[in-house]
């Protein structure tokens, strides 16, 4: 090509790129008003919520007995279901990352189905487990345990719907450990435990810090089961949701401050659970 026909041929290319620039401002500004809707319908009423929860109505919320109960019944009772959900979730998302057969798929679906249960479903079938009326429930009772409508309950209905969420995170992060890393490490003798906690856990941590504040994060908002399970007895059972549907009733300002309290949590932790994303998608740091 000359030194002519190239600078010729330079306009025409000038000029499809400022056409392709333009067409895609345009794709882009269409996107933009066709996604502001619902971004709006997402995030107006968080707003208009938190900005109705003065700071007078918060320091006197903050000093009341029933909405201190609640708060510290709902963060300690979700701790304890985070604790019990590690413990017990751990050796299952292991067995489902590593699991090939038809049995795992079946543990895969009833693992998964408390995430689509409804609320309501999920605490009927709670309380037919384990009320006095049932024969596990009954048998306890006649052993002096009670779980139906006790703080016992309130930790039994999160670890239920809360759990699915950590086992799943945690299975992802284990099915993504190179098979011969793992053949490596088991030749070097780790084994069990070591295995577990030297090797798998370290190169999973994200996966499973993750899971685990996804999983606190719907151990503390359950509201629909917990009605069912275990009722809302004023400092027993009253979690900060239920002291959100009971406050309509009785204190719109304890409404109010709860759900503002619950939406930072709630903030604070898919914060958290979106680093962890970018740091796991962005590989082991050097």
């Amino acid at each position: 090509m000359t030194r002519d026909s190239a600078w010729q041929s330079r306009p025409r290319v000038v000029r499809d790129g400022v056409v392709s620039s333009v067409a895609s401002s345009r794709e882009r500004a269409a996107w933009t008003i066709l996604a502001l809707p619902l971004l709006l319908l997402l995030a107006v009423p968080i707003v208009l919520l938190v900005g109705r929860a003065s700071s007078g109505a918060i320091a006197r919320e903050l000093a009341s007995r029933e909405t201190h109960e609640a708060i510290v019944l709902s963060l300690a009772t979700s701790v304890i279901s985070l604790g019990v959900t590690i413990v017990l979730g751990t050796p299952l998302a292991l067995y489902l990352a590593r699991s090939r057969s038809r049995l795992g798929v079946i543990l895969e679906t009833i693992v998964d189905l408390p995430t689509v249960l409804p609320p309501s479903v999920a605490g009927v079938a709670l309380l037919l487990a384990f009320g006095r009326t049932s024969i596990l429930g009954g048998w306890l009772h006649e052993r002096g345990l009670d779980i139906a409508f006790t703080s016992l309950a309130v930790v039994v209905t999160q670890v239920f719907v809360a759990s699915p969420y950590f086992v799943r995170s945690a299975r992802a992060g284990f099915a993504s450990i190179p098979r011969d890393m793992l053949e490596a490490s088991i030749i070097d003798g780790a084994t069990g435990w070591t295995l577990l906690t030297r090797v798998l856990g370290p190169l999973s941590i994200r996966s499973l810090g993750a899971g685990a504040a996804m999983s606190w994060s719907r151990a503390l908002g359950e509201f629909g089961a917990t009605m069912i399970f275990a009722g809302s007895l004023s400092g027993v059972t009253r979690t900060m949701p239920i002291a959100v549907y009971v406050g309509f009733e009785s204190s719109l300002d304890r409404a109010i401050v709860l759900s503002t309290i619950l939406i930072a949590l709630s903030v604070i932790l898919l914060v958290l659970v979106r680093v962890l994303g970018w740091r796991a998608a962005s590989g082991p740091e050097n």
